[in-house]
């Protein structure tokens, strides 16, 4: 049987990407296939090189517009056929090209309990609001901002004005729910119907 194919785009570090690495590299059911990022100096790309990844750097300045950027990455994932395209710290808004391209297949990770603090700075605005609960939400992605239905959520208790702390307790949150998320779909537990999440228990 051939296995589930991830595509991952990314801008930095690539954190959640050695996450995905970490829980795929042996399964038999999930193969992350190439890493994507609009970063030469993306940390991710090294990750991916390491684990055997073939990953791509494509330059958004060198096109145009957003439009024709993004049919640059389509060309380029098209040759892996991916089952599930995955945003992990790519820090561009897609077109609705890519988008509706990908639509069903294309998820996202936002530091948020969304519909809560959509946007950027959201460990600021959490705590700049006391907020009793901080959290993490997986979603499909569409065309409005961090919009999309909600494939699942984890959420942590407040217990530091800290940010740089908040955020080291967030990212923690993200590497232990994304993979569980993109397994859950690989699997058909979570998948989408008629624009509504579906979960298969």
């Amino acid at each position: 049987m051939s296995k589930f194919k991830v595509a991952v785009l990314i801008s930095g570090r690539g954190s959640n990407l050695q996450a995905m690495i970490d829980k795929f590299e042996s399964d038999e059911t999930v193969e992350l296939s190439c890493v994507l990022s609009n970063k030469k100096d993306a940390y991710g790309l090294k990750r991916a090189s390491e684990a055997n990844i073939d990953n791509f750097f494509v330059d958004h300045t060198n096109f145009p517009s957003r439009e024709d950027f993004d049919k640059e990455l389509i060309g380029t994932l098209e040759k892996y056929k991916p089952d599930l395209v995955v945003l992990a710290g790519f820090m561009r808004i897609l077109s609705p090209l890519f988008v509706n391209k990908y639509s069903g297949k294309l998820i996202n990770i936002h530091p948020s309990l969304l519909p809560k603090y959509k946007g950027t700075d959201t460990h600021k605005r959490v705590l700049d609001n006391n907020e009793e609960y901080h959290g993490v939400t997986v979603h499909y992605v569409d065309n409005t901002l961090d919009g999309g239905p909600i494939c699942a959520q984890s959420r942590l208790k407040v217990e530091t004005k800290d940010i740089d702390e908040l955020q080291k307790a967030i990212h923690e949150l993200e590497h232990k729910l994304y993979p569980w998320v993109i397994n859950q779909i690989a699997n058909k537990k979570i998948y989408l119907s008629d624009g509504e999440i579906i979960k298969q228990a």
